[in-house]
C-alpha cells in the first residue's frame, strides 16, 4: 500500500492538538492549586501568583498589589521574632527578639524565581519592579558583636527600612542591604551588593555597588559617571 502523507500528517496534527490540550489543562490545574493553597494576606490584589515551591511567613503582615508574579523558590518572610527553631541554641544561649514587620509589594511586580524578601521592620517594593533570579532583600542582618559566639545566636542588628522604587530592574544574584533606598527606574547590575542609596534613573554595579551611569532628562541619553564622583 503506498504511503499516504495526508493521513499521516492529519494524525500528527490530531496528536499535537491533544497534547497541547493536556498541557493547557495541566497548567490550569496547577494555577488553581497554587492559588487555593495560598494563605490569607493582609491584602492581595487580583492576579497574584507565587509558584511552588515557596515559603511564606506571617502573611498577615504582607500586602500585595495586583498582578504580582513571583517565580518558583521565592520567599516572603515578615519575621515577628528571632530566633526561629533552626537558630535556637539548645541551652538557650541566644539573643531573643520580637519585631513588628511589614512587607508591601506594589502592582505588577515580577520575579523570575528564588526572590527572598526578609523583613524585621519595613520593606516596600513599588509598582512594576522587575527582579531577575536569586535576589535577596532584607532590612536586617545577623549580629557580629563578638567574634567569640556563633553569629546565628547573636540576634538581628542594623535594622533599617528598605525601599525599591517604581519600575526598577534588580539583576540576578543581587543583594539589597538594610537601610537602602533605590530610586525609581534604577538598574542594579547582576551580582551587586547594594549597601547605600541608589539615585533614580541610574545604573549601579559591583560589590559594594556604585553608580556608573545616569539618565539625563535633557539629552535623553545615558551618561557615564566618573569613578571619583
Amino acid at each position: 500500500m503506498p504511503y499516504d502523507s495526508t493521513v499521516s500528517t492529519g494524525g500528527t496534527d490530531i496528536l499535537g492538538a491533544v497534547l497541547r490540550r493536556i498541557a493547557g489543562l495541566t497548567r490550569s490545574v496547577r494555577r488553581r492549586w497554587d492559588a487555593a493553597t495560598l494563605p490569607a494576606f493582609a491584602s492581595a490584589g487580583r492576579g497574584f501568583e507565587m509558584q511552588l515551591p515557596r515559603s511564606i511567613v506571617n502573611p498577615a503582615a504582607i500586602r500585595l498589589g495586583s498582578d504580582v508574579k513571583l517565580g518558583p523558590g521565592s520567599v516572603l518572610k515578615a519575621n515577628t521574632r528571632f530566633p526561629g527553631g533552626w537558630m535556637r541554641h539548645p541551652q538557650g544561649e541566644h539573643v531573643s527578639q520580637t519585631f513588628e514587620p511589614s512587607i508591601t509589594i506594589g502592582d505588577r511586580v515580577t520575579a523570575t524565581g528564588s526572590l527572598q524578601v526578609v523583613a524585621f521592620d519595613e520593606i516596600v517594593i513599588e509598582d512594576d519592579v522587575m527582579f531577575a533570579a536569586n535576589v535577596f532583600v532584607s532590612d536586617g542582618a545577623h549580629g557580629t558583636t563578638t567574634g567569640e559566639t556563633p553569629y546565628k545566636f547573636q540576634g538581628i542588628t542594623g535594622i533599617a527600612p528598605v525601599r525599591i522604587g517604581r519600575g526598577s530592574w534588580i539583576g540576578q544574584n543581587a543583594v539589597i542591604m538594610p537601610g537602602v533606598s533605590i530610586g525609581e527606574l534604577a538598574v542594579i547590575g547582576a551580582n551587586s551588593v547594594v549597601t547605600k542609596d541608589v539615585p533614580a534613573r541610574s545604573v549601579a554595579v559591583g560589590a559594594p555597588a556604585r553608580v556608573v551611569r545616569r539618565w539625563d532628562l535633557t539629552s535623553q541619553r545615558w551618561h557615564a559617571v566618573e569613578r571619583d564622583s
